[in-house]
């Protein structure tokens, strides 16, 4: 079974035994997880361009498609992104071969602003991640990161805001993450769907 189906119908032994969902869902919402061990194994631009394809493709208000992706995966440009990428985050996303920011235009094509973006980048962040665990690659999404200093090496204009650096691969060996880090690598759970889900209205 190649890795496209079974994370499309199976539920890969890793998570089998750290999730469980309150009802029934697709195998791939739960085969998703961010993983931080990468192997050295690179991406296909093939594979590349359809997660970014898939992205592209979520839902934003009046299709203004707010977000933007600053791509590295030549080692000149991933070495640039790592001066901005904070201590912590860079001991593992340094083993990623591809990097990815998340931007969005803060404003319409009208000059009006757009209330939406940052949500509607989200959404495309969602599909690119799950389109990824369906190609059986692994992703990171990282809030940990310089952005006045990434806004000044990738050039951003002020009306764009960064929200995140995704790192983008092949789940790797979890022995070259720190001894804390290793027992953190693997899927985690979430809260009950009673706790943030409300009829009507929001209990006090």
């Amino acid at each position: 079974m190649s890795n496209e189906t079974s994370n499309l119908t199976v539920l890969a032994p890793e998570v089998e035994n750290n999730r469980k969902s309150d009802f029934p869902v697709s195998p791939l919402f739960l085969n998703r997880w961010s993983p931080r061990a990468y192997s050295d194994r690179k991406v296909s631009d093939e594979d590349l361009n359809t997660i970014l394809e898939a992205a592209h493709w979520a839902p934003s208000a009046s299709n203004d498609q707010p977000w933007r992706f600053i791509v590295a995966k030549t080692q000149e440009h991933l070495d640039l992104f790592h001066q901005f990428i904070n201590e912590f985050n860079l001991a593992w996303a340094s083993k990623a071969p591809v990097l990815i920011v998340v931007a969005s235009n803060k404003l319409r094509g009208n000059g009006d602003a757009n209330v939406a973006h940052a949500f509607d980048s989200g959404t495309a962040w969602g599909s690119l991640a799950l389109q990824a665990t369906i190609l059986g690659l692994v992703t990171h999404a990282m809030g940990g990161f310089d952005r006045v200093k990434a806004r000044q090496l990738l050039n951003v204009p002020d009306e764009f805001e960064l929200h995140a650096v995704i790192a983008v691969g092949y789940h790797g060996d979890k022995s070259q993450l720190s001894e804390a880090l290793q027992a953190r690598e693997l899927p985690n759970g979430r809260l009950p769907l009673s706790e943030v889900v409300f009829e009507g209205a929001i209990e006090k």
